[in-house]
């Protein structure tokens, strides 16, 4: 059983969100005896966590609402740099997210955050060999978070410079998040389009853009790093260039 430590909006928010490998962990242990998938993931973490130390390689996480083009672009970009292609959360663990995804917030952010650290063992391998793609990290599962836990407009977000927008200071940090941005117009296409099954997330952002607004703007609050936006509603090749050109002069390429 979860442990209650939320009293007011501010602190249901730090609630649901740990930022540190023995935060994640003692989530996981809480609902393992219930949910059986919490002590695999708890196991794979426990094993994965004790060399973070990025390579020679420069790694670049692009964030984004589903649909604007992350995973066109990401593929894209691997072809263009010869660079190792990672997802978030890691194949290692994805085949359990349909059962998280249907758990409290505590337990479903618990997860999110077990891949990125999980996740965060991969990129430190391969960035030395290649440049590492990382299609979402930390930041979804912050902003995600946020947008969740606090109801209304984007006034009601903690303020700018709030802790919550803080990198994890436990976990491998990228060398540049590119935050593809499309018009909700646009986006609306791209996902009727591509006729796949909504998520909960989507179908919420769909009938309140409000909730859209919120994950957009605490993208855009978050801190070390920030994220570089880029308009992704031009063509793919378009973007591509553009993505390209702000890797080559962010990264050592």
């Amino acid at each position: 059983m979860l442990r209650s430590c939320a009293r007011g909006p501010q602190d249901a928010l730090r609630c649901a969100l740990p930022t540190t490998v023995p935060a994640v962990c003692d989530r996981l242990r809480e609902c393992a005896a219930r949910i059986p998938e919490a002590r695999e993931v708890l196991a794979i973490l426990e094993k994965c966590t004790k060399q973070q130390c990025k390579g020679e390689f420069p790694i670049v996480v692009f964030e984004g609402l589903d649909a604007t083009g992350k995973t066109t672009v990401t593929q894209a970009v691997k072809d263009a740099l010869d660079a190792v292609l990672l997802r978030s959360p890691p194949a290692c663990i994805s085949q359990w997210r349909t059962i998280f995804d249907d758990e409290p917030t505590p337990i479903r952010r618990a997860f999110y955050a077990a891949g990125n650290y999980i996740l965060a063992s991969e990129i430190a391998k391969a960035s030395t060999q290649a440049p590492v793609i990382v299609d979402r990290y930390w930041h979804s599962t912050a902003a995600y978070t946020i947008a969740t836990e606090i109801n209304g407009n984007v006034q009601n977000l903690p303020p700018v410079q709030d802790g919550v927008y803080q990198w994890p200071e436990d976990l491998l940090k990228p060398d540049l998040v590119l935050l593809l941005t499309v018009s909700p117009e646009e986006r609306a296409r791209r996902l009727e389009h591509r006729g796949l099954e909504k998520t909960k997330e989507e179908a919420e952002m769909d009938a309140n853009s409000l909730f859209r607004q919120r994950i957009e703007e605490s993208y855009r609050r978050m801190m070390d790093p920030a994220c570089q936006e880029v308009d992704a509603n031009p063509s793919k090749e378009e973007v591509l260039k553009t993505v390209l050109q702000l890797i080559k002069k962010h990264c050592a390429l």
